[in-house]
């Protein structure tokens, strides 16, 4: 990857953060690319003087898009939203920003195109998420054959949303939701795994056209995580079991906060698992070891762990 020019779309958010410093820990040269990339200045010290190039861009634009993948030899699509507002949606983001990239990139001479797409992208999908992430990974496909998918399923890592999330309401809610009971299964996966993978397939002639499906090494229900959750930051938290209806019903008010907690299309995803198809390659047949949640969850959960212990202190 030495030398090698990649322009990484949606370089500022969790996934596309990670990316970045191991494609700079390879040595490329990056046009790390956001809509608010001049927030974006941690991304800097991920490489020496003059290897990342912070580019803010609306790739929404045709024009803005062709700048920016102008002169890559690469180019990492990492752009993915978990709920909608205005223009930030579904169809414009998971759906035709790969075709729309697929064309920009084959103008400018492109030689490959890795996609961030998401495990349990479905044409047939009740969720408009997972529906709009399986009609980009097709559009893009057809127009670029030889790009490179993967579909990570739930990330953690010290910036993830999950968990952090979770920690956060743990803080201050007696209780914590189990939607439809916490029945549904998950495999989560260390961003730093998906880091790896990004740049392992990338160097790899063998994954030209392929999709890797990117999973931890454990499968846990949603009860299990979040009573992982209250074990690592030491607090003692009631679990509620709520209803996928009556789940849905509360999702339609909190779809109208800023970052809504729940959306009615989140709760369409968790009526199913999210785990990988059978034989479909992927951490392995990049060779690479999944890392274990458990390894990684207390390096960053500690802060809630310290939080809870000062609070005690306080109120002893």
């Amino acid at each position: 990857m030495r030398n090698r020019r990649v322009t990484v779309l949606g370089a500022s958010g969790f996934i596309g953060r990670a990316i970045v410093k191991r494609l700079a820990a390879e040595g490329a040269v990056i046009a790390a690319v956001a809509r608010h990339a001049h927030e974006a200045t941690f991304l800097k010290p991920m490489g020496d003087v003059g290897q990342i190039a912070l580019i803010d861009a609306d790739i929404r634009d045709d024009g803005a898009l062709d700048a920016v993948v102008a002169g890559a030899e690469i180019v990492v699509n990492a752009i993915g939203i978990l709920f909608e507002r205005g223009a930030q949606n579904f169809a414009a983001l998971h759906a035709r920003l790969p075709v729309r990239l697929a064309v920009t990139a084959q103008k400018a001479g492109v030689k490959q195109i890795l996609h961030v797409s998401a495990l349990g992208a479905d044409l047939q999908s009740p969720s408009n998420y997972a529906r709009t992430k399986a009609e980009g990974e097709a559009e893009l496909r057809a127009a670029f054959p030889d790009a490179i998918v993967l579909r990570p399923a739930l990330v953690f890592g010290p910036e993830d949303d999950f968990f952090n999330r979770f920690g956060t309401y743990a803080r201050f809610l007696p209780a914590l939701p189990l939607i439809g009971g916490g029945a549904t299964r998950f495999q989560p996966v260390y961003v730093g795994d998906v880091a790896d993978a990004a740049v392992a397939a990338l160097q790899r002639p063998d994954a030209a056209g392929r999709v890797f499906e990117l999973a931890g090494p454990e499968i846990y229900s949603f009860r299990e995580l979040m009573e992982l959750l209250l074990r690592e930051t030491e607090r003692r938290r009631l679990l509620v079991s709520i209803p996928f209806g009556l789940a849905s019903f509360e999702a339609w008010f909190l779809e109208f906060l800023p970052k809504p907690p729940l959306t009615r299309d989140q709760v369409r995803l968790l009526r199913h698992d999210n785990l990988p198809s059978p034989g479909q390659p992927g951490l392995a047949a990049l060779g690479l070891t999944p890392t274990a949640l458990e390894l990684i969850l207390p390096t960053y959960l500690d802060r809630f762990r310290r939080r809870g212990r000062a609070w005690r202190a306080r109120t002893a």
